[in-house]
């Protein structure tokens, strides 16, 4: 298995150029990771580069703050062709006391929910990695199996209608009474950010981490300002900025409301009340 293992210096200065460093540029839009931009995120953060994702994990949390994918037509088929085989693990490339164990998740009720997900890897060796528990976080079941395994299904869809799409996916921690199983924090929120070089237009899904079936649609630059991460330091504000029609999430396995319609910008009422909701809290 290839693996890479980068530590972000926290003397380093806090600025899109030093902390959108990466050992892994192939995964990342023109070459660049997320640069955090949330002070409260930046410490005891680790990369680590996977042969079909990276992540940037999070000693706090003891979960991804990311997982990042270049996605193609042709890896697409190929993982097709493999079997699912469940091998999740603890990541042992993460210092012990800061990493998720399985013990953190047994009898939790939670899912161990990819953010890079399985049905994406190429090969076997990519699919093993893609259980490691770096790429997790404390998923509702509800949730995993229904609206976000949905969006996953719409995402590899487009991949595979235009050739390659970036897709970046992660947790947020809103609010002040954040829950946590054994030592890892459960999210608020999942979040999937894609990225067209085709179309040059990027966009991002957002879902509460709870039994929902809804999911709203913003903007990068609203995403971003959200979970105090620059998704996309190496693309122009404009792309960041604009939005994208995202493709409609599929009900091979959950709930669907019926005459969904494709997600259009500005934001649905959803989206809307969950940033009207981040706002007020700012102030």
């Amino acid at each position: 298995m290839f693996r890479v293992l980068a530590f972000v210096s926290l003397a380093a200065c806090v600025c899109a150029s030093a902390w959108s460093k990466t050992a892994c540029p192939q995964h990342f839009p023109a070459g660049q990771s997320p640069s955090i931009t949330n002070p409260k995120l930046q410490p005891r953060t680790q990369e680590v580069c996977f042969q079909a994702f990276a992540i940037l994990h999070s000693g706090i949390s003891r979960t991804p703050l990311y997982s990042a994918e270049y996605l193609t037509r042709q890896n697409l088929e190929a993982a097709k062709t493999l079997s699912r085989r469940d091998s999740f693990h603890a990541e042992t490339a993460l210092p012990a006391s800061q990493r998720a164990e399985l013990s953190d998740y047994a009898r939790s009720g939670y899912d161990r929910g990819h953010l890079s997900p399985n049905a994406d890897m190429p090969s076997r060796s990519a699919q093993a990695e893609s259980f490691s528990l770096a790429n997790m976080v404390p998923q509702v079941h509800a949730n995993n199996a229904g609206v976000w395994a949905a969006i996953e299904g719409a995402t590899r869809q487009l991949a595979s209608k235009e050739g390659e799409l970036y897709v970046i996916s992660g947790p947020a921690f809103l609010g002040g009474e954040l829950q946590k199983i054994g030592n890892v924090l459960v999210p608020t929120h999942l979040w999937k950010m894609l990225y067209s070089p085709k179309q040059q237009r990027a966009g991002a899904y957002l879902i509460t981490n709870d039994e929902t079936s809804e999911y709203s649609a913003l903007t990068v630059t609203d995403l971003e300002k959200m979970i105090g991460v620059s998704l996309l330091p190496g693309l122009p504000q404009k792309i960041r900025d604009a939005g994208m029609t995202l493709p409609k999430p599929s009900a091979q396995r959950g709930k669907k409301r019926k005459n969904q319609p494709e997600e259009e910008f500005p934001l649905r009422d959803f989206g809307r009340r969950i940033l009207d909701a981040i706002h007020k809290a700012a102030q």
